[in-house]
This record gives structure tokens, sequence and C-alpha cells, in this order.
């Protein structure tokens, strides 16, 4: 998603590229944009120059809707869950951690849906490593 966001408003970025740059297999990183495709944040384009595009602006999509897309929600327990986890639990009438948990959850919610693509954009661009590498197609016949 953060090599998506570099590239935003330019031409679809190829699996391969994006397994390169990130060094995550093929395989899997297809397994992944599979996902991000189903939560409607990425779309892909087919043909020769084809790949993947954000779907949306990178400021309007957060680290946590990608987590979200990925592995569902995050909780550091499952009374933190919600109401419908708290039945399943029967020490929660005398549970002392509840509020340390939720609290956790609060907190690391917020922290994910604070950050937008564009925010790790602007951040890559501080640091220096948002160097966008030059499509150079090969077509064999």
């Amino acid at each position: 998603m953060f090599e998506l966001a570099l590239h935003y408003g330019n031409s679809p970025i190829s699996v391969t590229y994006i397994s390169n740059k990130e060094n995550i297999s093929v395989p899997y990183l297809e397994q992944l944009l599979s996902k991000l495709r189903r939560k409607e944040l990425v779309k892909s384009v087919r043909g020769p120059t084809g790949g993947y595009i954000l779907a949306k602006d990178p400021k309007d999509i957060t680290v946590g809707d990608i987590v979200m897309a990925l592995d569902g929600e995050i909780t550091p327990s499952h009374c933190a869950a919600g109401k419908a986890a708290n039945k399943n639990c029967k020490m929660i009438d005398r549970c002392v951690t509840k509020t340390v948990w939720q609290k956790l959850k609060v907190a690391v919610d917020g922290v994910l849906d604070g950050v937008t693509l564009k925010d790790l954009a602007n951040d890559a661009k501080k640091l220096g490593i948002d160097k966008v590498v030059e499509h150079k197609y090969m077509f064999n016949i």
C-alpha cells in the first residue's frame, strides 16, 4: 500500500515491482492484494501496462483500514472486542484487567486510525526513501 501511495496518480504498479521493492514474495503479495481489492482499497488494472492502483486518495486510507482488511480487528484480549465477546467470558463481571485491555484497544485503534497513507508518504519524503523507480517494460514475442 505504501508503494501504491508513493505512485498515486501515476500509472498502475506491477506486482513484480512491488514484490522486488518491498521484498515480498509474489504469491503472498497477490493474496494480500486480493484481500485489499475485496475491501475496495485497491483496484487492479489489466493489460501490458497494468497492475494495481489505490482505490481512494492516500489521505482517505488509514493504516487501520489496511490492518482491518488484512487481519481483521486487533484486540489484545477477547473482552476488549465488544459486548458480544464479553458473553463468552465467565469472569467478565469480576475482571480487574478488562479495563486495561479495553484502554489498550482504544489506544491501538487510535494510532492505526490516526495515520494515513499520505502521512506515510510524507514521512518517506522527509527520510529520503520515497524514490520512485521508473517502469521499464520489456515485451518478448
